[in-house]
Parts: C-alpha cells; structure tokens; sequence
C-alpha cells in the first residue's frame, strides 16, 4: 500500500519528475497502467490475424505468421485480442477509480495515454476497415479523380482491394482537408498499404494530442475535475482501441473541435472559430459546434460591454449600447467568414467542390442496432410483420424520415435555449451530438466518442459516470476485431452485457462478482459522487491523493 505525499516536500521544494513516476508506477494506479499496456500489446499481436487484415497480406506470409488468419491460428488471435480489450477496459475502470479517489493527476495520465497507444501504432487497423477507404479515396484525388463524384471502383488496384463492399462504390463523405491528406500520404507511400496505414495512424496523433489538451481545460473551465475528464474522454478504450487502433479520423475532428470550444472558451474567438472550421473540413459533423460557439462569444461581448460602462460611469461618460442583433451579426458573421475562409482555401487547394455534402447521405447503408430508426424499424417489422406482410427497406425509410424531423426539431430547440450561458451552450453541443448520433439513420461504436469528448467537461454525478462505463464498455465489445458487426449474434450481445454490467459497477465497488474476498483499502471500493476540480494549491491530506497537479 503506497502512502499519501505531496507534491512538494515540507521545505517546499518539488519533487523529481523521477520520484514522482516512480511512485505512481509504485501504486495501484500504476499497476494499472501496466495491466493496459499488457491489453494494448495482446490486441496488436492478435490483430494479425483476427483485425481488419488485409484480404492477402504478403508480410505476414513472410514473417510466417499467416497462420493466424486460419483455423486454430484464428481462434487463438481473436481471443488474444479479446483478452487485451478486457485488460484494457479493466485497467481503465480501475484508473478511474483512483482519479475519482484524488489519487492520479492529469500529468500523470497524460502519460499513461502513450504507453497505451504504442503498441496500437504498429497494429492492423482494428474493429474497421475503414483506414483502406481513406486511402482508396485519397488515391482517387492522387490519381486525377474527383472523390465526391465516383467511389474508389473507379480506381482498381491494391487499394481497392481492401475497401469493404459496401464502400467501393460510395463517394467521399469527408471534407477537402482530409481528402487532401489522403492525396499526400498516398503520394508519399504510393499503393503500399502497411505504410499508407501507418502514416494515416500518425496523421491521428495531432488529433489525441489536442483532444488531451483541451478536455482538461473545458473541465477546469466548468468546474470540474480535468483529471475525470480526461480519463473518460480519453483513455478511454472506446477511444483509444477505436480512433487510434481503428484509425479514423474522428480522431481529428474531435482533437480540433475541443481545441475550438476551449479556445473559445477562453474568449479567442476567431482563432477557435477557425479551428472547429478546420475540423468541419475534416469530417462534417463538428460544425454543429459553430452556432453554439456564437452565444458564448455574444456573452463575452456582453461580458465586454458591461465592464467597459462601469468604467465609463465611473468617469461620469454615458453608457454605451449595443443591440443584440448587432452583436449576433457581428459575431456570427466573422464565424461564418472564417468558415467560409477555411473551406474555400482547402477546397481549391484539392481541387474540390461541395459534393461531399451530398455523399453525406452514404451511411445509410450502414443498417444496425446502434441507431433508433433502424432499432424501430426492426421492431416494427418484427411485432406487425405477420399480419401487417410490412418490410424492412420501406419501414426503415419512413422511421428514418421521422426520426430527421425530430432531430431538426431537437437541434433548433437545443441551440435556442442554450444562449443564456457559457454551460447552456456546451449542454446545447453535448445534446445536439447525442442526438445526431441516435437519431441519424446509421450509427457506429466510435461515433460516441464526439459526445463523450463535451461530456467529459462538465462534472457528472456517479450514477452518470457509471452509466458511461458501461455504455463505453459495450460499445467497444459488440464489434468483432476484424470490423464485423457482432449485434445480430445473441450470444455475443450477451457477453458483451455481462461485461460491460461489470465494468460499471466495478468503477465503484471493488470486485461486484463477489469472486474474491475484498482486501482492498476502504476508499478503494467507493468514490466521491461528484469529484471536484483539483488546484495548485490543493493538498494531498485535503483531496485524499497520492500527488497534486
């Protein structure tokens, strides 16, 4: 059992960054981190044969490990993976409950966040395979071809030979910047597909980095602790075995649009317009942060203009008014003009149009659980299918089409009444994302790490944080590692329930099966229902830690 001790030794001086890891590795927290490194490293070595490999893999023949695509090899890499998605989800719960027990820092899991993505650098793309779609697509700009107007059939070679069916023939749904960065990895790496998906991985990283950043400081900003937020929007299996094993550029787009908000936030305005901009060139959906953005920064003028006539007053100057609609022409209109700045530039450097918001339309061929109009249809048809002779495809048009005008009517409420402050418009974003991704007609694992990155920012109450455990942790299991979709086999579903029940409950009490006699410490099994943000100032004996910020 470690001991409690400050940051600062009694004559005030700072401890080495050494003595301070080596306590950290030391305890539990530590220990940890080391069982998810494990997990990160399992999931790698087993995805060569059971991720999203590529349909003839050269390299692997070579290396003789082409066995594990087959038979017993493939039995062995998927429960290795399966295993290393446990220990990782474990690990994770068990981090949780020492940052909600005041006993990790943000420094401190900032750190963990690279061990644990090392050995996903060098694995297959993993639960997707969508990495070979970006480089199909950012070929087809490489090659002269224009990617909102054919899909990557147009293009045959190596590439599209590990584009999953359903996507050889569908445009590009993503925005110019990222087809450009498809046009220059390819360039780079020609049609080598290892080396193509490294490099896509990599352009990630940007991604994680500013996601990292900016988390913890919309929490600080709010109130809340950035060390919760930033393990539960980013150390997260759910995100790192997704955005970064899976490659996708979520990644990106999340990275840069919390960048926005915080920047934002911190009331640089056009800088943080410009980014969620640059995130919306990169994947659409963070634009829905832009009118949001727009009260805070009303409020800020508001801020502004209030301090600036108590000064006047105090000088015996007239006060100075504005009107409110000046103010939101004002503000919304430089929005929109870095906007339009952003998309302009990118798409003449690419050589583009908008027609990626029409392709926008192409995840409706995605049909799963994970999305209401697909969940009603399916009960629709299911329950008056006998008696009714009523169909999927026509059921599912009409529930999708439903489904659409409630989420217009949700987004339009969300952002009329989140303009009465800072937290209302983060609120109005988190709803606004949760919506689209329920509502819209397809949805998948990882496009719940867009909400979670908001969420994060804002304190939750335990049974909040619980419920997000496990959500998380049955999102990340009801995908098979080779992308495949496991909701349509009951007993995966299954397992996947089981698992993820236990991960919720053990985020507060130390082994919920009961399948060991509890030795833990005491504050091992419960955890402060509303964690508050940490200081400087904080000391170890108030907050219950092992080492302050």
């Amino acid at each position: 059992m470690t001991t409690s001790s400050p940051l600062r030794a009694a004559d005030g001086t700072d401890e080495s960054a050494w003595r301070s890891t080596r306590r950290f590795f030391g305890g539990r927290a530590g220990r940890a981190t080391l069982v998810g490194l494990a997990g990160s490293a399992l999931i790698t070595f087993g995805g060569f044969g059971s991720g999203a490999v590529r349909r003839r893999d050269p390299l692997l023949e070579a290396m003789h490990l082409s066995w594990l695509r087959f038979g017993h090899g493939l039995v062995l890499s998927t429960v290795m993976v399966w295993i290393g998605v446990l220990l990782m989800i474990a690990a994770w719960v068990r981090l949780g409950r020492a940052t909600l027990g005041h006993r990790t820092t943000v420094r401190q899991l900032r750190w963990v966040v690279p061990l644990w993505i090392a050995p996903l650098l060098l694995a297959v793309p993993m639960f997707s395979r969508d990495a070979y779609s970006y480089l199909a697509q950012g070929a087809l700009l490489r090659d002269g071809f224009d990617p909102y107007a054919v899909g990557p059939v147009a293009n045959p070679g190596v590439l599209l030979d590990n584009v999953s069916n359903v996507w050889t023939t569908t445009t590009a749904p993503y925005g110019p910047l990222f087809l450009l960065l498809g046009e220059g990895i390819t360039s780079l790496t020609g049609d080598n597909v290892i080396a193509g998906t490294m490099l896509l991985r990599l352009t990630m990283l940007p991604g994680l980095a500013l996601t990292m950043w900016a988390v913890p400081r919309i929490a600080r900003h709010f109130g809340a602790d950035p060390a919760v937020a930033l393990w539960l929007a980013v150390l997260n299996p759910l995100v790192l075995i997704h955005l970064i094993g899976g490659v996708h550029n979520e990644m990106l787009m999340v990275g840069l649009m919390t960048a926005g908000i915080a920047a934002v936030l911190d009331r640089h305005h056009v800088a943080g317009m410009g980014l969620v901009a640059v995130a919306v060139a990169i994947k659409a959906t963070a634009g829905i942060a832009l009118p949001f953005l727009v009260w805070i920064w009303m409020l800020h003028e508001r801020d502004r203009l209030r301090t600036e006539n108590e000064a006047r007053a105090e000088r015996g100057d007239p006060p100075r008014r504005q009107h409110v609609l000046l103010v939101f022409a004002k503000t919304a209109g430089i929005g929109f003009a870095v906007f339009v700045a952003v998309f302009v530039v990118s798409s003449l450097v690419a050589g583009v149009g908008i027609g990626w918001l029409t392709a926008l339309s192409g995840s409706a061929k995605i049909i799963n659980w994970l999305s209401l109009p697909t969940i009603l249809a399916h009960l629709v048809t299911v329950f008056t299918g006998w008696f009714t002779g009523a169909r999927l495809g026509p059921v599912l048009e009409v529930t999708r089409m439903l489904c659409a005008v409630a989420l217009a009517a949700i987004l339009a409420t969300a952002w009329w009444r989140s303009r009465h402050s800072e937290r209302g418009a983060l609120l109005g974003i988190l709803v606004s994302l949760v919506a689209i991704v329920i509502l819209s007609p397809a949805a998948l694992p990882w496009y719940y790490s867009w909400p979670l990155a908001v969420a994060a920012g804002l304190t939750m109450s335990a049974t909040t944080l619980t419920v997000l455990v496990g959500l998380s942790a049955w999102l990340m299991l009801v995908f098979q590692p080779d992308g495949s979709i496991g909701l349509y086999t009951f007993p995966h579903v299954v397992l996947a329930t089981f698992a993820a029940v236990v991960a919720a409950l053990s985020l507060r009490t130390v082994d919920p099966l009961r399948l060991r006699a509890v030795t833990h410490p005491e504050h091992e099994n419960t955890f402060v229902p509303a964690p508050r943000a940490r200081t400087e100032t904080t000391r170890p004996d108030q907050a219950g830690q092992e080492l302050t910020e």
